[in-house]
């Protein structure tokens, strides 16, 4: 394992602030499956294992405590594991759970808008798979294009982009998504706290800027991808599982 290293922080900072001060919360909703996480990622690691017969290195943007990309990344061929996550108490549990995975791994407290211009720099790393898992619409869309763009150049031949994000409908504008997806986090949701439920519809309302399907696949072929699937999607069409070619 290499030892956790520091980046330069700056796009993600309210996100970051939220999680350090409700990883709990964040706990809650990830044991109760508010956010269909089980189910993504079982296709996930069969998507892993469908290209298990050729070694892979995998770059995690925003990893958090790595505990959901373990489980899908066993009885995988994974070569090396990069994973980039702001909450630095987040890195320091990847670290541990990550001892699960027979591979060289580098962890990076850091916001991942500024270490991935740092890996093109340096030119050392390039992967064949990156993962985004629910990071993305903290971006605005101008953000995520030059992200894209970036992501493309890290990507070896044959690499792709695994997209787990909240999408919104065609059509769809942002409040009207917002206000949706409030409404079943107050409904159903309820294993938290009147408190804990104030403090994510404050971060979702703040800090989410989500892209419907098309917008996302529009973005990924200006910056150079071939094509796209939809590996999964919830009944709402709110949570989905994209996977770019280059």
């Amino acid at each position: 394992m290499n030892k956790p290293q520091l980046a330069q922080t700056s796009a993600f900072s309210e996100p970051c602030e939220y999680f350090n001060d409700n990883w709990q919360t964040y706990q809650k909703i990830l044991q109760n499956n508010y956010m269909e996480h089980r189910e993504i990622y079982s296709v996930l690691h069969k998507f892993l294992v469908s290209r298990s017969q050729k070694p892979f290195k995998l770059l995690d943007l925003g990893c958090g405590d790595a505990s959901l990309a373990v489980p899908a990344l066993i009885d995988t061929s994974i070569q090396a594991y990069y994973g980039i996550d702001l909450a630095q108490a987040a890195i320091a549990l990847a670290a541990d759970n990550l001892g699960a995975i027979s591979c060289p791994k580098t962890l990076v407290a850091g916001d991942f808008t500024a270490v991935i211009p740092q890996l093109i720099n340096a030119q050392q790393e390039r992967f064949d798979i990156i993962l985004a898992s629910f990071s993305l619409h903290h971006l605005h869309l101008e953000q995520k294009d030059d992200l894209i763009g970036h992501l493309y150049q890290l990507l070896n031949r044959e690499g792709v982009l695994l997209l787990i994000d909240i999408v919104r409908q065609e059509g769809e504008d942002r409040t009207t998504y917002i206000e949706r997806y409030l409404k079943r986090v107050r409904q159903d949701w309820t294993a938290l706290t009147p408190q804990e439920v104030a403090s994510v519809e404050t971060h979702i309302a703040t800090s989410d800027f989500p892209e419907t399907q098309t917008m996302l696949q529009q973005l990924t072929l200006n910056r150079g991808f071939s094509r796209s699937e939809c590996l999964y999607q919830n009944e709402f069409g709110s949570s989905q599982l994209l996977c770019f070619y280059k």
